[in-house]
């Protein structure tokens, strides 16, 4: 399970990541776009906010029971308080990125994402004050994209989980976390 802000990668490392494990990559905004069958940005835009993360909850929660998977889950999913309890019985990676990278990574797309379309950095900077202790709160894992590839952070990724399942310790150099 990938969490964490817009931007740092969670759909672009999922598939690479689910490759290496030999699972599917669901990514659970493309999977509301099927739903709806319209854009995420517009089903934020005209059925609001509420109902987008209604809506975004159930299917996490339809995700975390079917079969493994890498989930990408959308940058507000750790919203829900439902959610982050459900993601307690999951492993949570929390990609992290400093907010001047995902204003770069994001100059181009901020139209196609209604809380970003005034202010990238300013509602980047918001979105990580509300968020970041939620994330801190269901990972498992931090891990720093600044400076890495996505098949970088899907490599540190599968070390981690490789190394959780054998009782090694890890050779990486992010956080991990024993317990909640």
């Amino acid at each position: 399970m990938l969490v964490g802000l817009s931007g740092t990668g969670k759909s672009t490392v999922a598939p690479l990541l689910a490759e290496r494990r030999g699972v599917v990559a669901v990514d659970l905004d493309r999977l509301l776009e099927q739903r709806f069958g319209r854009p995420v940005a517009r089903v934020f835009i005209e059925d609001g906010e509420p109902e987008f993360r209604r809506a975004e909850a159930e299917l996490l929660a339809e995700v975390l029971v079917g079969p493994p998977a890498v989930v990408a889950t959308g940058g507000g999913a750790v919203l829900d308080p439902e959610s982050r309890r459900r993601l307690a019985d999951a492993f949570v990676v929390w990609l992290s990125a400093p907010i001047d990278l995902l204003v770069r990574r994001l100059s181009d797309v901020a139209e196609r994402r209604p809380l970003l379309a005034d202010d990238p950095a300013t509602a980047l900077r918001a979105m990580a004050t509300e968020r970041e202790p939620l994330y801190r709160e269901v990972a498992d894992l931090v891990v720093d994209v600044a400076r890495r590839s996505p098949e970088e952070i899907a490599d540190v990724v599968g070390d981690v989980v490789d190394h959780a399942t054998t009782g090694e310790p890890s050779p990486t150099t992010d956080r991990t976390r024993g317990a909640r």
